[in-house]
């Protein structure tokens, strides 16, 4: 049944690149972000309490420009709205069915989807489709703090973050670090066989063994088309951001060791240190000061009780 797999991690982790491989595979296709599944789940205007689906969530979704762009065809879009007049649909079914035509629609069975932000809600998606499969793409902390600093939607990430305007790096530290331990926290509950996490250092350093491993993972035959998937789009000019220039697994696009100053090591690593020695991470720095310790558990209060009074998911490291 589609969704048949979820690709999630941290922002800014490399998962744009890890869609583009999975979606070369001759019996994979992997939607660029639909972002919209877990927006519409709780309005009751779109869905009810029961999670049956109203008409009118098919004529808002046309209006969304990440939905236009899955191409559909417009006669199936029709058939679907006359079905959901006629008789109830489940918001699961529902969803199943427009991944369904853009499976069609792509010539492939099994359909995917990579939102990262959904490593927030896998809880939520695993009620909704309890066999539908996780690939965790987990990155370095501190090469992921550099590309969303980097980024001209910076201020969209840390919405929320009251931390971001005096300590933009301890704040990138705690939204990595909130993304990944919720991520991770979850798939503490979901059955093994759903769940699989990989590193982007390999994908990047041996993707065709990493991408044999995925496809295990999927029950999927390997295909070296998966590691083609930038031919005939690769634009290597350096004016581009990374996305546009389609490159296949690159070395070296981001570089903490090289491009974060000593200072601000030290603060993101008085954030998150303990993750990335979890993670097997090696530590640039050997134990911050104390004053950097005190400014980390502060900042980790701040965004702890702002993240909380929206209403908003906090690990279960974070509240202990």
């Amino acid at each position: 049944m589609n969704p048949y797999v979820f690709v999630v991690g941290c922002p800014r982790s490399g998962t744009t690149l890890l869609q583009r491989i999975l979606d070369a595979h001759p019996q994979l296709a992997v939607i660029d972000e639909t972002l919209w599944i877990t927006r519409y789940l709780h309005r009751l205007r779109y869905v009810s309490a029961e999670g049956i689906v109203a008409p009118g969530l098919l004529t808002r979704l046309r209006e969304d420009r990440r939905f236009a762009r899955l191409e559909l065809d417009p006669e199936s879009l029709e058939q679907l709205t006359r079905r959901l007049e006629k008789s109830p649909l489940p918001y699961s079914r529902f969803v199943t069915t427009i991944f369904d035509l853009y499976g069609e629609a792509r010539g492939k069975q099994l359909v995917g989807d990579k939102s990262p932000g959904y490593v927030r809600s896998i809880t939520t998606l695993h009620a909704l489709w309890p066999e539908a499969r996780y690939l965790h793409l987990l990155r370095d902390g501190r090469d992921v703090s550099l590309s969303a600093l980097a980024w001209k939607k910076a201020d969209r990430l840390f919405e929320g973050y009251p931390t971001w305007p005096d300590e933009p790096v301890m704040t990138a530290a705690l939204w990595w670090e909130r993304n990944v331990r919720l991520g991770r926290e979850a798939a503490a509950e979901l059955p093994r066989d759903l769940y699989h996490e990989l590193r982007y250092d390999d994908l990047i350093r041996r993707p065709a063994a990493t991408c044999a491993e995925i496809c295990g993972f999927l029950r999927l035959p390997y295909s070296d088309s998966m590691l083609r998937f930038h031919e005939g789009r690769a634009n290597p000019s350096p004016e581009l951001p990374s996305k546009r220039r389609w490159l296949p697994p690159t070395a070296g696009l981001r570089d903490w060791r090289v491009e974060l100053s000593p200072p601000d090591l030290e603060r993101f690593e008085a954030v998150a240190g303990d993750l990335l020695h979890e993670l097997g991470y090696e530590r640039g720095v050997a134990e911050p000061r104390r004053d950097r310790l005190t400014a980390a558990r502060a900042a980790r209060r701040l965004v702890s009780d702002r993240v909380r009074s929206r209403g908003r998911p906090l690990p279960e490291a974070w509240a202990a």
